[in-house]
């Protein structure tokens, strides 16, 4: 087993923070990489959040409606 971080990536140069608006997924879900698992605002667009590995969603670490600085974990994914 694994645990995988997931980041906020940068969409954008200009993007320094986004906001996690929505959860697609709940803790304790099972997610396959590229699936959308957060909907994010940056820069006054809607982006997508898309898991970095197929696992188990354990743990989310940033709440909807918070919003963090690039690079920074919003979530964890155990990998089998």
């Amino acid at each position: 087993m694994a645990k995988i971080e997931v980041l906020l990536p940068q969409w954008g140069m200009g993007m320094s923070e986004g906001t996690i608006t929505t959860w697609l997924k709940s803790v304790g879900d099972s997610v396959t990489e590229d699936e959308p698992l957060a909907e994010v605002e940056a820069e006054k667009v809607e982006e997508t959040l898309e898991a970095p590995a197929t696992g188990t969603l354990t743990e989310i670490v940033v709440p909807e409606g918070e919003t963090v600085e690039v690079r920074t974990v919003v979530a964890y994914i155990e990998t089998a």
